[in-house]
Formats: C-alpha cells, structure tokens, sequence
C-alpha cells in the first residue's frame, strides 16, 4: 500500500504533485494545522506529515499519530515541533536548511542598509509630505567592521556579501576553524572582542540552550558605542527591553529586527523606537525561497517513505539514496547484532562499545551505530527504532563508544558489538557476505558462520560428545524442523556453542526438554526481524 502523507499547511501545488508524481497518497488540506481538534483526529491515518510554520506538532498530537513515520518542515525554524516527543516515538523531523539560505541573508543584509541610512523613517516622513533632509544622515557601510555571530550557511553568505561590500568581517562561531575563516576572508574572534569591535552586528544562530539570550543585558552593555543591531535568525536571542534601554541611552545607534521572543509580535519593548526596522519575520518570505523549500521538503519526505534516504534530519543521521542502497544489508546486520545481544542480556546495560572493521569503517557509522542501538532497545521497548533508541540510551544514562579500524582479519568487513553490564561483558560480530544476507562469525569469542532467520535457539554447553544428536532428536520429537545449524568451541573439551535456525517458534516443551537433560548451561529461544 502506498505511503500516505497529509499537507496540512500552505504548500504550493507543484509540491503536491511531486507527492503524487512519486506514488505516494497526498491529502492536501492547507488549514488543517490551524484547527488542533481536527488535525488529532486524522493524524493517525498518515504516514508523513508535511508543514510550516501554523501546525503545532505537540507530544500530545503525537500521542495520536500512530502510523506518523516522517514530520517534513518546508523552513529551516522547527520551534513548532516537539522534537523530543518526537524522537521518544520514534518519528523523523526534518527541515529545508538551504532552501532559503540566500533569501533570508539577502533580507539581512537589507535590513543593514534600511538602519544605516533610516531608509523606512525617511520614506514614512517623505510620504507625509515632508523633506526632511538634514533629520535623515546615515552611515556608509564601506570600511566599517561587521560583527557575525554565527558564521555557518546563512551566515557565511552574509559575511561573502559584506566583504563585497567592503566591509571588514569579524565572526564568532565555535565551530569555525582557523582554516575556513581565512578561505572566507574572515577575522575568527572570541565574542568579547567582537563586541568592543563591531560597527554592525548580525545574528545567524539558531535558539538554543548555549544562544539563548546570547545579547544579554551583560553583554549588550560591552558593545562598541554606536554600534548597530540587525537579528533576522530567531527571537529569543536578545533581551529585547534591555536593547531598547540602550537604545534610547544611544548606547547602540540602531537595530533591525524580523523576529521576536514572542511571535506574533504584537507589542515589543523595540516597536515605535527612532532608527529601529522592524518587520513581521519576513527572512525567508520571497515566492523564490517558498517554492525551494517546499519542493524539498517533498522530495526529502518522499525519499524516506519510498527508499529509506534521511536527508536534513535533526534527530536522526542523514542517509543517502545510495548509501541506503549499499547499507541495507549492513544496517540490517546491526540491528540483528543488538537484538541477538539485547535477547541475551537481562541485567541493565551501562555501556555499549561497537567496532566497525575493513569495508564498513568507511560507511555511514551514526546510521549503523543507532541501527545497533535500536537492536539492543527492542527487548524492553518492541517499538523502538533508529530515531527513539538513542534517545532511550541517553535517557539510561548508557554510555555509547564506537571505533574503527583497518581490515585486520579474514572478512573484508565486519561489526562487533560488545555490551557492559555490572556483572559481565557480552559480544557478538557479524558480517555481510557478497550474497547480501548477514551472518552471524563470532559469540563470545569463538568463531561460527551462522545464517539468521526469524526463529532461533542459542545453546551452550561444555563440548562432549552427543549434543548434536541430543538437539536434533529433541527438535525432531517436538515436531520442530531445522532449517541451518551452527556449532562452534573456544577449544576442545572447553565451552562450546550452538545456534539452530528453525522454520518457526519453538514450543516452550521443546525449551524444557533441552533443559531437563542437565547438559546445557544455558538454552535460549531467540527472534529476529527478517
């Protein structure tokens, strides 16, 4: 049956038909979002669901949204998104980060230009039939220093625009390097000196926890005199009444704001302020950036409903269409690693350690890593999969370590997963063979060649003579048939193993006859996702 996904704020059509151009059922319902009553209603009947900015995707609407696999935002700002209630239920949020990257600097950089020189103020005066002149100096933009707090996409287009502009380009950013500041031509500074420094400043941060009120009072008040203020990012990333004091102490000389702590903005400390531009977050409002992003957000949902590709995803790792192709087997194989080893294991886990070998140490580790972790979780939580398991982790306090290393043995490419409990550590590795099917090559340290199939016994046992036969005959007397089996031993007369893959569930009589006969330390049925 094809994916269904629900359109439930303005999206353009050609975005729609892109839905349906893939094969997927499309609702098209552009108010929807508006009306939270309605919307909790129909949620569980979709598969995707497709928005802006008017839908509020609370936990409790999640609650309701059963199927929901896919929450596509056609914007960069997800605040209306319950992203951890969505990650608890294992749902994907993604966003359109580049789709109006250009619209929204270019909007900055007007906002510049319309506090440098009064631009709106003259216009309202010039309107209302004066010729005010004199009232109306502004400042040149050449030769002054920018400050730019945050100097990734939106904010890097912004610093290339300045230095076009001849404008000497200070940034802020943890995450800049030395390197890339000088191939953008920038001055990489602490925040300090880009305060004691900055003629303009611009904000290109999203709202966190660490950039939340990043503009305080504290440090508005270590801004150069004069300086002038544009935020076209997001509201909440500067204390509003305490910029307006300085404002009217002509401290900063002026401020061009497009977002605000609450929106929509009704009243603000900075509304009916001399030399200040305000506008009703405008940043991506250009019918060019509108139409990018909602036809990305349409491909990007699509992809993952038909193929499994993850792109722009803030809770999950992004996946492409090729490297789903390639990884299937591989993520396939890492889930069967962690539900082998989350059926073993029934103490609480306080760490999880994976090692990636050869081949597989150059694929997509985050994807493989959270495919092993949701393995581990489905024992305690059935439901859980590459979106929540991490989050589960965390939430236990399970640390969570990968390495990767050279090929160094006779597979081309393998996983070990090794889990730590307080009383023991317990590892599995598989593989991958060119057939596409994984395989199970080592427990606990001995090696095997183990097939996996959806039913499954793990036995152990000291190695003795009869328990080949012993498990055959007792599978065969209980009317159980066994379709793959697999021995192996740590040495002769030491521990030895058995993994029986079986046509279908085996009755609990079988377990206890096993049992019953005193020479196995441990019987285990097992079930896999094949």
């Amino acid at each position: 049956m094809a994916p269904k996904v629900l359109v439930s704020d303005k999206l353009s059509d050609t975005a729609v038909q892109i839905f349906r151009d893939r094969g997927i059922d499309v609702d098209f319902r552009p108010d929807l979002g508006k009306d939270k009553a309605a919307l909790a209603e129909v949620i569980d009947q979709y598969d995707g669901l497709a928005i802006r900015s008017a839908t509020k995707v609370t936990a409790k609407l999640l609650d309701r949204a059963t199927n929901l696999k896919v929450i596509g935002r056609a914007g960069i700002g997800t605040d209306n998104v319950d992203k951890d209630a969505a990650s608890k239920k294992g749902v994907i949020v993604m966003n359109t980060p580049f789709g109006n990257m250009i619209t929204t600097a270019e909007h900055a950089i007007a906002m510049m230009f319309a506090v440098a020189r009064q631009i709106p103020e003259a216009s309202a005066s010039t309107h209302a039939g004066k010729w005010e002149k004199s009232r109306f100096m502004g400042v040149e933009l050449t030769g002054k220093t920018l400050g730019v707090i945050g100097a990734g996409n939106i904010g890097g287009i912004v610093c290339d625009r300045a230095r076009a502009l001849k404008m000497k380009v200070m940034a802020y950013d943890p995450f800049l390097s030395e390197e890339k500041a000088d191939q953008m031509g920038v001055q990489k500074v602490e925040l300090d000196t880009l305060f004691a420094h900055a003629d303009f400043l611009t904000l290109h941060v999203p709202y966190t926890e660490q950039t939340a009120n990043i503009l305080s009072r504290e440090n508005i008040a270590k801004l150069k005199p004069g300086v002038r203020v544009i935020n076209c990012a997001r509201g909440g990333l500067v204390d509003e009444e305490a910029l307006a004091e300085a404002l009217k102490s002509g401290h900063v000389a002026g401020a061009a704001f497009d977002v605000f702590e609450t929106e929509p903005a009704t009243d603000s400390p900075l509304f009916n302020l001399p030399n200040v531009v305000v506008t009703p977050h405008l940043g991506a409002a250009t019918t060019e950036a509108q139409e990018n992003v909602a036809l990305q957000v349409a491909e990007q949902m699509s992809d993952y409903l038909l193929t499994g590709a993850v792109t722009n995803a803030l809770n999950m790792p992004s996946v492409t269409a090729k490297e789903a192709k390639i990884m299937t087997p591989w993520i396939k194989l890492s889930g069967h690693l962690g539900n082998f080893i989350g059926q073993m294991t029934d103490e609480p886990i306080t760490a999880i350690n994976i090692l990636f070998d050869g081949s597989v140490s150059q694929m997509n580790l985050a994807a493989l890593t959270a495919a092993t972790v949701a393995g581990i979780m489905k024992k305690a939580n059935p439901d859980t999969n590459m979106v929540s398991a991490p989050v589960i982790a965390k939430e236990r306090g399970i640390q969570i370590s990968t390495t990767k290393q050279d090929k160094s043995g006779a597979f081309d490419g393998y996983i070990k997963v090794t889990v730590v409990t307080e009383k023991r550590e317990r590892s599995i590795a598989g593989t991958v063979f060119s057939d596409g099917k994984p395989r199970f090559i080592q427990i606990k340290g001995i090696n095997i060649d183990a097939e996996i199939g959806a039913h499954m016994v793990y036995t152990t046992n000291e190695d003795v003579p009869g328990i080949i036969g012993l498990l055959g005959n007792t599978m065969g007397s209980h009317d159980v048939n066994i379709a793959n089996f697999t021995l192996g031993r740590s040495e002769a007369k030491g521990e030895a193993i058995a993994l029986l893959y079986v046509d279908e569930a085996i009755p609990p009589t079988a377990l206890a006859a096993l049992e019953d006969t005193g020479m196995f330390t441990q019987v285990k049925p097992l079930a896999f996702d094949v």
